[in-house]
């Protein structure tokens, strides 16, 4: 389902601060699996996002999406079928506009229809059905500004913007982490819930150890721009946290640092 052969990318390149994010990196996911990424900072987690979303083009390699050689296809091309969350809520919505017009221009632009369509009665009911799976109470305030919801509202309706319409793959980096410990729990249960209802192939990046093994059906550990481990199916499911971390500095050389992930529960 996604292909990523042997891709590079080094910014900078020729200067003294050439930096290579991503070096000789392949995987290869199958229809509906949902991977967590765990590294520590600069293991080059979110530029292999961004080398996916097409945010900028690969230096070596190719990556094959559905059959669809997209190694050189624009970014906005790429988003009609690559749904993605960031960190930062406030990312993903526009905050002048209403509930129900970020919802349509997601809806119409994933399902490639004419962004000045009109939207039929039959949409705002789809939209308000939508809203009300959410269980934030979001369909009676369709006609408010995005700008006045909580940051845990704007990424629960973010999520149902770039699933509406089911995206070939869907990238998740730290979706939850900018949010309060009710909140993200919360969140998270929607994306599982949307995930395996409508069978998406996903991919999250967490700096959560215990949710890494949890989630989903596979896990990558990423160090030095490569992915060092990839488990799932019954290895994975008997693996501990420790088990993890003996792991990382068997294939890396040396132990994890990163406090934030060693610390989290």
């Amino acid at each position: 389902m996604l292909d990523i052969q042997n891709i590079s990318k080094t910014f900078n390149p020729g200067t003294v601060n050439a930096k290579t994010a991503v070096s000789g990196l392949s995987l290869h996911l199958n229809q509906g699996d949902f991977v967590t990424i765990i590294g520590s900072n600069g293991a080059g987690k979110s530029t292999l996002f961004n080398a996916i979303a097409g945010a900028f083009y690969v230096d070596e390699g190719s990556i094959i999406l559905d059959g669809r050689d997209i190694t050189f296809v624009p970014e906005h091309k790429r988003s009609l079928i690559i749904g993605r969350l960031f960190q930062d809520p406030l990312k993903g919505t526009a905050p002048s506009m209403t509930i129900e017009e970020n919802l349509a221009l997601a809806y119409l632009r994933a399902a490639k229809t004419n962004a000045f369509s009109r939207i039929s009665k039959k949409d705002k009911a789809f939209f308000r059905e939508q809203l009300a799976l959410l269980g934030m109470g979001l369909e009676d305030r369709m006609k408010q500004p995005v700008g006045l919801l909580s940051g845990g509202q704007r990424q629960a309706l973010t999520l149902l913007m770039a699933t509406m319409v089911s995206p070939k793959l869907l990238l998740l980096d730290e979706h939850t982490a900018a949010l309060d410990p009710g909140t993200a729990e919360k969140v998270l249960a929607l994306t599982k819930e949307i995930v395996a209802r409508d069978h998406i192939t996903c991919m999250m990046i967490t700096h959560n150890m215990k949710q890494a093994l949890e989630l989903g059906n596979r896990t990558f550990l990423m160090a030095d721009g490569n992915i060092v481990l990839d488990v799932g199916g019954e290895e994975r499911s008997r693996l501990t946290v420790e088990d993890l971390l003996v792991r990382f500095k068997a294939g890396t050389g040396h132990e994890l640092d990163n406090d934030r992930i060693l610390l989290s529960e």
